[in-house]
């Protein structure tokens, strides 16, 4: 295998929907928290999806496959965001004893740390109560991470 050949496999390995570690220094958290709106959008297009085909008199399993495998990828981009793009390079750690900071900082981490438990539970289920937990927690998330200043940005 030539160099040329060697770095296209490796271009071509890498996740296209990371984000740099360098640190690039190149952050759009608004558009970060749409796609992870898109993201809770098409998991539940998925669950309605498998759920009325699961439901068909004869079922078509190659469809119900599609759409568990879609769930389960968008589910685990969702989960990507959450902890490669906010929780590594997003979130500073605070010590405690910083006051208000702190207090942000952990509701940070608790927010955070329940999208990616409901993210995994919609890839173990079709419950839409994941869904509506999913949508209030990023809102929650988004409004205290990116303030008012927001407003002008969201659909």
């Amino acid at each position: 295998m030539c160099i040329r050949d060697r770095a296209m496999t490796v271009a071509l390995a890498a996740p296209l929907f990371a984000h740099c570690e360098i640190p690039c220094g190149i952050y759009d958290d608004p558009m970060r928290f749409d796609m992870i709106e898109e993201h809770i959008t098409t998991i539940e297009k998925s669950m309605n999806s498998i759920n009325e085909l699961s439901q068909a008199g004869e079922k078509n399993y190659n469809q119900i496959v599609r759409w568990v495998t879609n769930k389960e990828t968008h589910a685990t981009e969702l989960q990507h965001i959450v902890e490669q793009y906010f929780l590594t390079q997003r979130i500073k750690p605070v010590e405690p004893g910083a006051g208000d900071d702190y207090a942000t900082y952990q509701k940070h981490l608790e927010l955070c740390h329940k999208m990616i438990v409901h993210a995994m539970k919609a890839k173990q289920a079709t419950d839409l109560s994941h869904i509506e937990a999913l949508r209030a927690l990023t809102a929650e998330f988004r409004a205290s991470f990116l303030g008012p200043e927001d407003e002008a940005h969201q659909h």
